[in-house]
């Protein structure tokens, strides 16, 4: 896609939305990313969003940030990637700065703990549905038997044997590069043997 005109100003927009309205940390922060950058401003596919999710992921650093950084870039370059990653940090850590003075009062106020309260559903929501269409779209690449499989094994591999994220993500994706070589061998093969009959 060409960038417009508007390109940095479209980029300070989106990313001063995700990081005034993102809420509970980087991961409740992607499907706001994910909304900007694919369907409000279509400068991703959806599985082109995916696939830079699952890179950023097995980096080191904060997830948003990293999603922030690699928008800028592919819009307008470095200056874009800074100009992305400051309008995402800069109001939240305005509005730390500022209610810095305010941090003991509402620590105990109950306006606050029932604001967080009524938000964490919301979060969680959010990242289900998104966890949703992407398991879709593995079953649907994959298939529903190897899709089910590969569930269970990143279950498996994060939540008993706790490998760290950033490995089960390399490894599955090494597993995915050879999987759809596989896939178009055996293609070609089946497309020879037909052509020879």
């Amino acid at each position: 896609m060409k960038p417009s005109g508007k390109t940095y100003w479209n980029l300070s927009a989106a990313m001063i939305r995700t990081g005034i309205l993102g809420y509970g940390g980087g991961p409740s922060v992607i499907p706001l990313i994910r909304y900007e950058a694919v369907t409000r401003y279509k400068w991703l596919a959806d599985d082109e969003f995916g696939e830079t999710l699952a890179i950023a992921n097995a980096l080191p650093g904060p997830i948003a940030t990293k999603m922030a950084a690699y928008l800028g870039y592919q819009q307008k370059g470095v200056p874009g990637a800074i100009i992305a990653v400051l309008a995402h940090i800069l109001p939240s850590s305005i509005a730390m700065v500022a209610l810095l003075s305010a941090v003991q009062f509402l620590s105990t106020s109950k306006v606050v703990a029932g604001m967080i309260a009524a938000v964490t559903p919301v979060v969680a929501v959010m990242l289900g549905t998104m966890a949703y269409e992407f398991g879709e779209k593995a079953v649907k690449g994959l298939g529903k038997y190897v899709g089910v499989a590969f569930f269970i094994t990143s279950l498996l591999l994060l939540q008993v044997i706790e490998i760290h994220p950033a490995i089960v993500i390399v490894l599955f994706l090494a597993y995915g590069a050879v999987h759809f070589r596989l896939l178009a061998k055996l293609k070609a093969r089946r497309n020879e043997r037909e052509d020879a009959q």
